[in-house]
C-alpha cells in the first residue's frame, strides 16, 4: 500500500508512521491523556481507538484493549530478533505500534503498545 503523507506532520512523526520508529518510552503526548472522545491516525485522520478502550500498561507508551473494528491492520514483524505483530492504520498504511497478548484479562487480554506520534485526537462534544 502507497502512504500519502500528510504534509502537516513534523519530522518526528514522519519517522514512526513512515519508517517505523518509535518515539522515547513515557515521552508521548497522549500517555497520561484522558478525556472522552476518539484517537485518530495523525497521517489520514481516521479513527482508531476510543477513548474508553484506553489503560494505563505502565509499560510507556499509550495502550488500549481494542481497536475500533476494521481500523487497523496486523503485519508479522521479525525485525531487530524478535517475533511482534505490527499495527498499522488500515486507511493509510502508517505504523501505529505493535500488539501484545498480555493486556487485561477482564476485557480482550490484548495491549495496543502505540507511538503517540501516530495519533490525534478527536474530543467528544
Amino acid at each position: 500500500m502507497e502512504q500519502k503523507q500528510n504534509p502537516n506532520l513534523s519530522r518526528e512523526q514522519k519517522a514512526v508512521l513512515f519508517t517505523k520508529a518509535t518515539e522515547r518510552s513515557f515521552s508521548g503526548e497522549y500517555l497520561r491523556h484522558r478525556a472522552d472522545g476518539i484517537y485518530t491516525c495523525a497521517n489520514c485522520g481516521a479513527k482508531l481507538f476510543e477513548s474508553n478502550r484506553k489503560f494505563d500498561s505502565e509499560c510507556g507508551w499509550p495502550s488500549f484493549d481494542q481497536s475500533i473494528e476494521g481500523a487497523v491492520k496486523y503485519v508479522d514483524d521479525n525485525s531487530h530478533g524478535m517475533r511482534r505483530v505490527e499495527v498499522v492504520c488500515a486507511n493509510c498504511g502508517g505504523h501505529l505500534g505493535h500488539i501484545f497478548p498480555d493486556g487485561p484479562r477482564e476485557t480482550t487480554g490484548q495491549r495496543f503498545c502505540i507511538n503517540s506520534l501516530s495519533l490525534g485526537f478527536e474530543k467528544k462534544d
